[in-house]
């Protein structure tokens, strides 16, 4: 397959300038070559989005489908028997790519058997140079290449893709353009994440994002509301307000505003029942932040605060930018303030460098803070990062084991945090039928821990009084009241 590289070339000829206007033409266009396409195979056509990583993905990847949804494909849940396969990649540990072209390898002979197929890739991965001149060499059966950066334009690309007949390449390097109401089609009816920024400056050392998502930029407060309340005029009770750091969120807006203020500004939106947001970052989450969880009706009592180590040597050499005695004290502080807070955390064990007495601190703050669960991760080296370069990288069997030592000390820690709401009634958000019995409702606490309960799927997307009856570790088993 020949290759058109379209990065930084202007494709406007006919099409308007001026976003959203011009996606939409382009969305016309393609569903105009799409009926030609459909004639042709004499059916419908198809699609299936993959999302690899975190929630911001998944939110573009709601994106991605509204649009060819818009463009007229209908939706395939398994992606070898799609004609359109979309692959929103993440590339925040070495093993995701890997696992992305080990899936591209099983698509390439069921491409050879369908001539209507196509192939896109998208996301973090796409953003590293080396990535995409392997994709070039090896995986010439793709058919589209683009970034993080320019996601909006995925229907202006698929336009060039389904005329050009060649693989279609855009990569932006970097950005500050954020373009508004664009089609997105929702998992859930009742819950939906809220991008109210995008991109990084903190370069924590083990961290590829701030050069895969680029700087960081923050939408308008009015841009945001006004999403939020067509939201919940269309059924949304809950929403989760995205970035990587919403602690710095407004910091690039021209009037600027704290995430807190914006926080109070949300709250008011009449019909919005719960407020939930990640990813926090220690440095940044301000007393006036506390202050507004303390006082919210609306604001979820769950708070995802990474601390990555609990060795303040260690932190320094990730750029963390804050000490084990500093979030000790943060945590002290939001504790006092809100009493039933949920408190998780993302644990890294193996940084280079680090040694018993390090771990042994990690430890340490695991058992002084008693989080409620810990997602927790064996250092993974990542090409482009400072921390990939540093020396004394950690014995594989060392990490492990000690990676084995924190699994327990979490998991029973988190046993008995959880159990104490054992007899009492909670508020919860009923989410979906249960995946091992289908007589079994899921729903989530406003402290993120989910409970099941025997109910019909009318229930789905309501707010529910149930009694926790028994703790489960992790999870509870409960009865509606």
């Amino acid at each position: 397959m020949d290759i058109l590289d379209l990065t930084g070339i202007d494709l406007s000829k006919e099409a308007p300038e001026c976003e959203p206007e011009r996606q939409f033409y382009f969305i016309a266009k393609a569903r105009e070559l799409l009926h030609e396409k459909e004639r042709e195979a004499g059916r419908k056509l198809t699609f299936c989005v993959t999302t690899f990583g975190c929630q911001m993905n998944a939110r573009d990847s709601e994106k991605l489908t509204g649009i060819l949804e818009q463009i007229g494909y209908v939706e395939e849940e398994n992606e070898e028997k799609a004609d359109f396969v979309v692959f929103n990649t993440c590339t925040v540990r070495e093993n995701a790519n890997q696992r992305v072209y080990g899936r591209l390898g099983q698509l390439k002979r069921i491409k050879k058997k369908n001539p209507h197929m196509l192939i896109a890739l998208c996301g973090c991965m796409m953003q590293e140079p080396e990535v995409v001149e392997k994709l070039k060499q090896s995986y010439r059966f793709v058919d589209l290449i683009f970034g993080t950066h320019n996601i909006f334009k995925f229907a202006e690309l698929t336009v060039v893709c389904l005329e050009s007949g060649r693989m279609v390449i855009d990569i932006w390097k970097d950005t500050d353009k954020i373009v508004e109401n664009l089609p997105s089609e929702r998992k859930f009816p009742f819950k939906s994440g809220v991008n109210i920024m995008f991109g990084c400056n903190n370069f924590c050392s083990y961290c590829i994002v701030p050069y895969v998502r680029g700087r960081e930029r923050s939408r308008t407060p009015e841009a945001i509301i006004a999403e939020i309340e067509k939201l919940v005029a269309d059924g949304v009770v809950e929403v989760m307000l995205l970035g990587q750091n919403v602690n710095s969120y407004g910091k690039t807006l021209d009037t600027p505003i704290t995430f807190a203020q914006l926080l109070k500004r949300i709250e008011q939106i009449e019909g919005l029942q719960r407020i939930r947001f990640m990813t926090s970052h220690p440095k940044d989450l301000s007393d006036e932040l506390i202050e507004v969880m303390a006082h919210s009706k609306k604001i979820c009592r769950h708070l995802h605060l990474p601390v990555q180590s609990g060795s303040s040597r260690i932190l320094q050499k990730m750029n963390r930018r804050y000490t084990k005695e500093q979030y000790l004290a943060l945590v002290e502080k939001l504790k006092i303030a809100i009493p039933d807070i949920s408190l998780t955390t993302d644990i890294i064990v193996g940084f280079p460098g680090e040694t018993e007495e390090d771990f042994a601190d990690t430890l340490d703050i695991v058992r002084k803070v008693r989080f409620d669960s810990a997602f927790t991760f064996i250092y993974s080296k990542r090409t482009g990062t400072p921390a990939a370069v540093m020396k004394e990288q950690v014995p594989e069997e060392t990490v492990k084991k000690r990676f084995d030592r924190l699994l327990t000390e979490v998991q029973e820690i988190a046993k008995e945090v959880c159990s104490i709401h054992k007899g009492t009634v909670q508020t919860v958000l009923v989410e979906s039928v249960n995946e091992q019995d289908p007589s079994l409702m899921t729903g989530r606490l406003s402290n993120n821990l989910l409970v099941h309960f025997p109910a019909s799927s009318s229930v789905i997307g309501q707010l529910k009084e149930v009694k926790l009856t028994e703790c489960k570790g992790f999870y509870y088993i409960g009865e509606l009241v």
